[in-house]
């Protein structure tokens, strides 16, 4: 059996910047890096399923991603099965145990700049490792022990560094570096590891082979587990070994049908589902397909939309503990209600100079907030279709399970940073047993004629870009890689504010201000938008195209017909 990690992978480490498009192949695999994407392509061509070559690249990028990942967080998948036309959906978040009280682990006697920022994170019960577990055991080919390989290999070897993780590891510092464990694992001499260096947790290697030896079951009653409440006790998290059991949650996929297609996403309390359909359907109703996709008509509109759907969707809750009008968010006449109230918001009179007169204004206001460390935020997504018609779109993240800034043999957390009853947090939830947190995880798969045409997510300000990357394709029919890398935004602010990618023209930047917009130039393609990881089915032949888009160190790859 050929090794799925071979050394000339390093070679295979890109930086954010122009990629190729992936075109006229019978399997293809996009990921977050150019080794997971690899292991991706060589599982497919070792006859392992899309599943298969899910669970490698999981176990994978929560070893040579550290600053994006682990094996703490959460894990959530979309899986159209091909020999039964089913499409199987599973969230594995972190949870609150039900009898603790949330904790925010702040230990004893830290502080100066390098203090953790009280009231930004809760420790959670890990989600990802029973998620794997329950993928595994309903649906993988290939053996526990053959699907750990690539993982161990780059863990015992050390994996590249890149320049993009280099940065976000600086970014994060004040936050990984506030307890003692988090300082050995990530220094070296006190200095992180360069591009271009190796980085290895040998903590990790050992926590690794007792893996492949036990099974997911290491981290959920096995050793692992048992050193994971040994810290949280330590740090004065009072749980037990019962509550290691944090079981996925399955069942139907949320789906709307938007023209000719049908959208399939994570069901509630994941809000894409109804957030996607409700500001579609406001857009549509308001003429957006008549529109420059990139013109100030079709920019202000979505801004406002989105704005809107943020106020409604505060009361998207777990519906197994709450009443949720999801029909309602999905009604076309709710929608055109909806339409005719925003419609005041079009000023009636050029409103350029008032932005001109104002704009010191606000940049005041914004000044004055000042910076706030944050907990790290980041997140791997997976989109994987193999010769046989499967497809995954899965997504494994460092955020929403663990102990914040713990490390529990070799795997550092961040845990949740989740909002408990904040009403305008896309992430938020309530202290109820059993109860799951409003999330916006992106996994979504598009379906035309009742097989999949284009499966696509993303980390990175995920409340707002699936969002825009469906508009894109379904509304203003951009191919997925040209919508993938299409200017986005996030929603319009109390203050008239519109932070958008720094790529419009001077004509739409002028008409923004005479509709009463201040925009906010972000970065031309920002990293905190996102990063897609997108497959389709070329319609004129049939074949499969893959993308990963410009804005971190993404890799797409495939397997041409004559290699099968």
């Amino acid at each position: 059996m050929a090794s799925l990690a071979r050394e000339d992978m390093a070679g295979l480490i890109r930086e954010p910047g122009v990629k190729p498009v992936v075109h006229g192949k019978v399997a293809v695999g996009s990921s977050d890096n150019g080794i997971v994407t690899e292991t991706i392509l060589n599982v497919l061509r070792e006859g392992g399923t899309a599943v298969d070559a899910g669970i490698a690249a999981a176990l994978l990028q929560g070893t040579i991603a550290p600053h994006m990942t682990n094996m703490g967080g959460t894990v959530t998948f979309l899986f159209h099965e091909a020999k039964t036309g089913t499409l199987h959906q599973m969230s594995s978040t972190g949870a609150f145990p039900a009898g603790v009280p949330a904790a925010q682990v702040v230990p004893p006697g830290v502080g100066g700049f390098y203090s953790y920022p009280t009231g930004t994170a809760f420790a959670l019960i890990p989600g990802f490792m029973p998620g794997i577990r329950d993928i595994f055991s309903r649906f993988a080919t290939m053996p526990w022990s053959r699907l750990m390989e690539p993982a161990l290999y780059w863990s015992e070897n050390g994996h590249p560094v890149s320049a993009f993780e280099y940065g976000v590891r600086v970014q994060g510092l004040p936050f990984t570096n506030y307890l003692p464990e988090g300082r050995r694992m990530l220094l070296r001499d006190g200095f992180l590891v360069p591009a271009g260096g190796r980085f290895r947790n040998p903590e990790l290697t050992r926590t690794l082979r007792r893996l492949e030896a036990e099974g997911p079951d290491h981290f959920i009653t096995g050793e692992w587990a048992e050193h994971f409440v040994a810290r949280a006790n330590e740090l004065g998290w009072p749980i037990g070994m019962a509550h290691m059991q944090n079981p996925p949650r399955w069942g139907e996929a949320s789906r709307f049908t938007y023209g000719d297609c049908e959208v399939r996403q994570l069901a509630l309390p994941h809000r894409q589902g109804v957030f996607c359909p409700l500001v579609l359907g406001v857009l549509r109703e308001l003429g957006i397909e008549g529109m420059d996709p990139l013109g100030p008509e079709a920019i202000f509109w979505k801004g406002h939309v989105m704005r809107w759907a943020d106020c409604e969707l505060a009361y998207v809750n777990d519906p197994e503990h709450f009443d949720v009008p999801e029909a309602l968010w999905r009604d076309p006449d709710y929608h055109r209600r909806i339409a005719r109230i925003l419609r005041v918001a079009v000023p009636t009179r050029d409103l350029e100079a008032h932005v001109t007169a104002t704009m010191s204004h606000v940049a005041r206001i914004a000044a004055g907030i000042g910076p706030r460390q944050e907990p790290p935020t980041g997140s791997c997504e997976l989109s994987i279709v193999d010769r046989h018609g499967n497809w995954v779109q899965m997504m494994n993240t460092l955020q929403i399970g663990g102990i914040p800034g713990a490390v529990v043999d070799g795997v550092a957390m961040v845990g949740g940073n989740v909002a408990l009853g904040v009403m305008d947090s896309p992430l938020s939830g309530w202290l109820l047993p059993g109860a799951r947190e409003r999330f916006c995880l992106p996994n979504t798969i598009v379906y035309r004629g009742g097989e999949p045409v284009l499966s696509l997510g993303s980390p990175g300000n995920v409340h707002y870009s699936v969002l825009q990357v469906l508009s894109y394709v379904l509304q203003s029919g951009f191919q997925p890689h040209e919508a993938a890398i299409a200017p986005r935004m996030l929603a319009i602010s109390d203050t008239s504010v519109l932070p958008i990618e720094d790529r419009l023209s001077a004509e739409t930047h002028a008409g923004l201000r005479r509709m009463g917009v201040r925009v906010h130039p972000l970065d031309a393609f920002d990293w905190h938008m996102g990063s897609y990881q997108m497959s389709w089915r070329e319609p004129e032949t049939g074949l499969l195209g893959s993308f990963a888009d410009y804005r971190r160190a993404g890799v797409a790859g495939g397997i041409a017909p004559d290699e099968i």
